[in-house]
């Protein structure tokens, strides 16, 4: 495909299954630099849940919940653990890698494509995507169980927010892509994520997955209450005049979201318009009232984000 640089086309497709390619991001990257400006990209991916479905239907109980365990561990966990990782690649040339449509599509995002369309068939998902613009070479893709996301600080500051990871790797590539498609659900977030792993869920539930933005507090980045850090595309969400009002306080560990418990994106504006009125006028005594009261929703009224 290299040697197809020189003259751009406007449709490349690949037939085979993009799961047998040992360097995916590159591939990618490469297909973007061989097609014109809007030029189409047509392949297929078998999904992890395509595969789980495929080998409990193959093998017998309790065969197929064995086979499905040790199939987990080598070919969906051993290629992302930095010390399995090489090991991986070098006996299967990557042929054979599971991957979600939650990290296929991500990586697409990454590398300059937009979605245009997708079809499921024969057991996989038939993708239509459209080149927009140049790759943004990810030279450190983050595949392991502590992450850093980046969110908007004090002053328009980007910081790296410590979490525990909950969605699959390149989600972070899609959140305006599922946010136009999917829209917010009750309580301001993302209705119907599929990039959320099931495991992410149970630590979303019980706020597992924040513990280490404790890492945060320490370095001085956040406070122990006060508005939740934002990404780019949600903060660009919000209303201006909020907006500035936000980025002149540090984000919080423990949101207003709790003391008013909001229902979607107009009330979450609300809610943090009044707190941040409020702090203004008495920092102390507003973060000490509404820790209070975001503690006492949480223990005694089960109050929950999501």
């Amino acid at each position: 495909m290299t040697s197809m640089k020189d003259e751009k086309l406007k449709l490349i497709i690949r037939e085979e299954r993009i799961n047998d390619i040992r360097y995916l991001n590159k591939y990618f990257e490469n297909v973007n630099a061989c097609l014109k400006d809007e030029g189409i990209f047509k392949g297929n991916v078998e999904t992890y849940t395509v595969r789980r479905k495929r080998i409990l239907n193959k093998y017998p109980l309790p065969l197929n919940g064995i086979y499905l365990f040790f199939d987990t561990l080598l070919v969906r966990i051993s290629p992302k653990l930095l010390i399995t990782k090489n090991l991986y690649f070098y006996i299967t040339k990557g042929k054979g890698r599971v991957l979600s449509k939650a990290e296929t599509y991500g990586r697409l995002y990454s590398c300059g494509f937009e979605i245009i369309d997708e079809e499921y068939k024969n057991d996989r998902i038939f993708f239509t995507f459209k080149k927009v613009k140049e790759p943004l070479y990810d030279m450190n893709p983050s595949y392991g169980f502590l992450i850093k996301l980046k969110r908007v600080g004090k002053n328009r500051k980007l910081i790296y927010v410590y979490k525990l990871r909950t969605m699959r790797p390149f989600s972070e590539y899609l959140q305006e892509y599922v946010f136009q498609k999917n829209n917010l659900k009750e309580g301001g977030k993302i209705k119907d994520d599929f990039r959320i792993s099931p495991e992410g869920r149970f630590l979303r539930k019980f706020w597992l997955d924040e513990i280490p933005m404790i890492f945060n507090l320490l370095k001085g980045e956040m406070k122990l209450f006060g508005i939740r850090p934002l990404s780019k595309h949600y903060f660009s969400l919000y209303d201006k005049d909020l907006q500035e009002k936000r980025i002149k306080v540090k984000p919080g560990f423990i949101p207003p979201f709790y003391v008013d418990l909001p229902k979607n994106l107009d009330e979450i504006m609300a809610s943090e318009r009044k707190y941040l009125d409020l702090y203004a006028k008495s920092p102390f005594w507003t973060d000490f009232k509404y820790l209070f009261l975001s503690l006492y929703n949480v223990f005694f009224k089960g109050a929950r984000s999501s």
